[in-house]
């Protein structure tokens, strides 16, 4: 079993309205009937529309992205095909997954999710080794990201490998669930409203670990709406 990640960039003629039904509709069955065995999809939507503030962005952002387990990576073709006919642009990766916190109280399939699901494209710094930047990251922030932050869940994706020559280097790709408040609200954000005092201690403790393992010049952040359609065994 391996998993996939696709970032989609719509073609300019579609309305965001058409382009979404379809995914949700047709192209995510076609998708279902040629070898996905789950199915998720990301979508920067009007329902995270307030959450400018935490768009990072240094690369033209994708419209959305779509996730799925098939028994084999090397099965994808028919599954590619119909993302790039449909679309202006993909950019896929085979990733391994760690599912940290799944939030499953907050998904329901065939539904959005509650909440945003913040994404993280992530870089390993040319400062780091692959062994010392997994240290950072994994072994030392883990903890520090569910103990700061209002998150319900947290999947840390590590790519594997590019699956479309013109993807962009990406090193891993992380989804964190969060509140809608959160879209707004730093202090909601980092479970802190009302206690100014834990929301500087908390923003501290999260911008050191993140310092530790990420460059922020290079980091792109993007809030998204959530749509799981099918969903996997486990996380």
């Amino acid at each position: 079993m391996e998993k996939l990640i696709y970032l989609l960039w719509k073609s300019p003629d579609r309305a965001d309205s058409a382009w979404r039904a379809q995914l949700r509709g047709e192209l995510g069955q076609a998708l279902l009937d040629n070898g996905a065995l789950s199915l998720q999809f990301n979508l920067v939507d009007e329902d995270v529309a307030s959450g400018a503030g935490l768009r990072i962005i240094t690369q033209t952002p994708p419209d959305g992205l779509v996730m799925f387990w098939m028994r084999s990576a090397n099965d994808r073709r028919d599954c590619e095909h119909l993302l790039r006919e449909n679309h202006a642009r993909i950019a896929g990766y085979l990733v391994t997954e760690s599912c940290i916190q799944d939030g499953a109280e907050f998904r329901a399939p065939g539904q959005r999710s509650q909440g945003f699901s913040l994404l993280g494209f992530l870089q390993r710094p040319p400062r780091l080794s692959v062994a010392e930047w997994f240290h950072w990251w994994l072994d030392q922030h883990t903890p520090v990201a569910v103990q700061t932050q209002a998150s319900f869940r947290y999947v840390q994706n590590v790519v594997a490998r590019r699956l479309t020559e013109d993807a962009p280097p990406l090193d891993a790709l992380v989804e964190e669930g969060f509140p809608s408040a959160a879209l707004t609200s730093q202090h909601a954000f980092y479970d802190a409203e009302g206690d100014e005092e834990k929301f500087q201690a908390r923003l501290q403790r999260m911008m050191d670990s993140c310092r530790r393992f990420i460059d922020f010049d290079q980091l792109n952040s993007l809030p998204s709406s959530e749509y799981l359609i099918r969903a996997p065994d486990g996380c």
